[in-house]
């Protein structure tokens, strides 16, 4: 549990009615006292909230949750997770971080001052000390999409088997007689990026493929990165010739489009592609993509009965109740839909 008056009183050697006076902006304490005791709370990131929380009645029915980005895939997540919160009569509280670590550092502790009963968070950071706060208090946290370094203890999470997702893309290509294959991948920082760059540099090797530095570019998860690193692959195509390219993420996957369309180039007589959780619904697009897909919509049902499972936890726990609450990391299987992008066509290179 997280600190608490009475152990802020003892640290500060004031009374428990003298602290909570400080906290509470009540009274008249000396400024050396008032100093003292805010320094002690500020250390062990003591707030208000944290009282409102041990009264019985202190739950909100509040779920957040915080994505890079709402018009992805993840609005899909989303709706699935929402159907299952608000059976359960839970409202969310829904950020958009724009793949700002900042910015999401700035929600979460919102999330945390409005006193969700649990988050749900893609972030965009490596690490998270913003949570610290959470995890001290019991403020059950679930990661999807990527996960920072945080203590196993707190690695609940659930995932895409980002390595298999690589390595399906890579064997859809060689089936297809292609050898020489680039990926346009995201950020080696994130767990989710270097997943699908060392599955997609594994299933190479394995397969007796030589995998070429300059055939790997990182487009950092974003539309005009996966533009750039196109245009830098059909630019740089005399020295380091290719046949195929994996673009792992929907929003880099609309970039290399655009780039191989500008360029003159056709699909997949020119350049084989496959992307990521590009799903065409319409059927209007013309070759048909072939594509890496998450089960997202499982994906939203997963973490929210998982989460609600945690908040209940930690519900008992406040009760008195003595339960072991075990982090457990989901992963769970993707697909590909194969179209026409992926093929090696005879006038292929």
């Amino acid at each position: 549990m997280g600190y608490n008056l009475k152990k802020i009183a003892e640290e500060s050697g004031c009374s428990i009615s003298t602290v909570s006076r400080v906290i509470n902006g009540k009274g008249r304490i000396s400024e050396a006292t008032k100093e003292k005791v805010m320094k002690i709370a500020k250390e062990h990131d003591y707030v208000p909230n944290q009282i409102a929380r041990s009264l019985k009645n202190s739950k909100t029915n509040t779920i957040g949750i915080i994505v890079p980005d709402i018009r992805d895939y993840f609005y899909m997540f989303i709706k699935a997770a929402d159907a299952i919160f608000s059976e359960a009569g839970y409202s969310i509280l829904l950020a958009d971080s724009d793949e700002n670590a900042e910015k999401e550092e700035k929600y979460i502790n919102l999330m945390y001052e409005k006193r969700v009963d649990g988050l749900v968070l893609a972030t965009v950071s490596d690490r998270q000390e913003a949570l610290g706060r959470y995890f001290r208090n019991s403020v059950p946290v679930i990661f999807i999409d990527n996960l920072p370094h945080v203590d196993p203890a707190y690695e609940d999470c659930v995932l895409l088997d980002n390595g298999r997702a690589s390595a399906m893309a890579v064997e859809c290509f060689i089936k297809e007689g292609h050898e020489k294959i680039a990926i346009i991948a995201g950020n080696e920082r994130e767990t989710t990026g270097m997943e699908r760059i060392l599955g997609y540099k594994r299933s190479m090797e394995e397969h007796g493929l030589e995998v070429r530095p300059g055939l790997v570019k990182m487009g950092h998860f974003q539309e005009a990165g996966g533009y750039r690193c196109m245009k830098e692959l059909l630019e740089n195509r005399e020295k380091e010739p290719f046949t195929a390219v994996y673009v792992s993420s929907y929003k880099m996957t609309c970039g290399a489009l655009r780039a191989i369309r500008e360029s003159g180039l056709k699909i997949p007589e020119d350049v084989a592609l496959i992307g990521f959780d590009f799903i065409d619904n319409t059927g209007l697009i013309t070759p048909s993509i072939t594509t890496i897909v998450q089960p997202i919509e499982n994906i939203g049902d997963v973490v929210a009965k998982r989460l609600l499972a945690r908040v209940k936890t930690a519900e008992e726990s406040e009760q008195g109740e003595q339960i072991r609450d075990i982090a457990q990391k989901i992963i769970l299987a993707p697909e590909i839909l194969e179209g026409e992008s992926s093929r090696r066509t005879a006038s292929g290179q």
